[in-house]
């Protein structure tokens, strides 16, 4: 195997679960230096300097800590770089970043796959104490900059629903962010029914997370037996951010409404991020075939579970045409920013939308005021 250079951790950093949504542009661009990798080279426009004054809330905000890297990490080089572009870094340089880009807060969630395939007593203990780290860190030394979504032991699902109930009451957090199957099993399970029934008495929402597929997916999709075709991590980016994540989050939203969920769990609250995982691409062909199957069985027309329980981020998909295209099938006051931060530029995501041509108000709304209603919170004056 050739030696690993920068850009192959860019590759390792996204194909183990570092973060979403890094694009080609954006690994080739920071392996060269490029501090805003998501920037394409030839666009730097001057409707960027519209709507400067216009506040944000970022939904979808990575972090990590010095065990959880060496949790989800190959070796020690790995743990290095992901500390070099500042994945575990709660202080100074990342309020820097925020500052620059005019981000005023970050709602922060820990990397894939965070704790979720730690079992046991272990995984009770590891959930508690990242969620404490943030209180007793971030939280209380920048008060307003930081809200958190809980991490949860989900394979103690009794002990998940009890810490996000505590972390929700005591420590303020806005609800739970999940990474894909657990343990081969999606939130549709019964298994997690503990975990939905506390969320929706709590009325906070479930973030939906892409996470890796099962061993067994992994082999039959993402992987070859020819090797002359095999590059290092390309099966990992494949069943990743490069194709993977987005249809596994999307199939994990069809089978909660298909079996039921929100039909057991009517103010169930679920997110999801990337501008959908491709739902504007697929809805209307996933409402005029899923529909007629579902209507004896479920309590609603399938299309109306998307209006109803689900909100949806732009992070890291800074494209208009993207946005355009959501916004024909979900509403304005659905759709909330996020940027994927440190695996994408937070100046670029906010200069994109305060470029994109709608009007004020329902830019306030995707950049703000989506999220202060959902999570019952203000954006700090500054």
């Amino acid at each position: 195997m050739k030696p690993m250079g920068r850009r192959g951790f860019l590759a390792a950093a996204t194909a183990l679960g570092a973060g979403a949504g890094l694009s080609t542009y954006a690994a080739v661009s920071a392996a060269d230096g490029n501090t805003t990798p998501d920037k394409a080279p030839d666009k730097t426009p001057d409707i960027a300097l519209r709507d400067r004054d216009l506040p944000f809330i970022g939904t979808e905000e990575t972090f990590s800590t010095p065990t959880l890297l060496k949790l989800n990490s190959i070796n020690e080089d790995h743990i290095a770089f992901l500390e070099e572009i500042g994945l575990a870094d709660l202080g100074e340089r990342r309020i820097r970043d925020m500052d620059a880009g005019g981000l005023n807060v970050q709602i922060l969630s820990a990397h894939t796959p965070s704790v979720q395939n730690v079992p046991g007593q272990r995984g009770i203990d590891l959930a508690h104490r990242l969620n404490r780290q943030l209180v007793d860190g971030p939280i209380a030394k920048y008060p307003g900059r930081f809200k958190a979504f809980a991490t949860l032991p989900l394979q103690s699902p009794e002990a998940a629903a009890d810490e996000l109930e505590r972390s929700v009451k005591q420590d303020g957090f806005l609800g739970a962010l999940t990474n894909g199957h657990i343990a081969k099993k999606y939130l549709d399970h019964p298994d997690f029914e503990p975990v939905l029934a506390r969320a929706q008495a709590l009325d906070v929402p479930i973030y939906l997370h892409p996470g890796y597929p099962a061993d067994e997916v992994f082999k039959i999709y993402y992987s070859t037996t020819r090797s002359e075709y095999t590059q290092e991590y390309q099966d990992y980016i494949f069943s990743g951010s490069g194709y993977g994540w987005h249809q596994e989050v999307l199939t994990q939203c069809i089978r909660m409404i298909t079996y039921g969920v929100f039909d057991r769990f009517p103010k169930l609250k679920i997110i999801i991020g990337h501008m959908g995982e491709g739902l504007p691409f697929y809805y209307k062909r996933i409402l005029e075939d899923m529909g007629e199957p579902t209507e004896d069985s479920l309590k609603k027309p399938f299309g109306q579970y998307f209006q109803d329980n689900f909100w949806i981020t732009t992070s890291a998909f800074p494209q208009t045409e993207l946005l355009d295209l959501l916004l024909k099938f979900i509403s304005v006051d659905r759709v909330m920013f996020a940027t994927d931060y440190p695996f994408a530029d937070i100046k670029v995501q906010t200069d994109w939308f305060r470029g994109v041509n709608l009007p004020r108000e329902d830019k306030e709304k995707i950049a703000f005021r989506n999220a202060e209603k959902l999570f019952k919170m203000k954006v700090p004056v500054k």
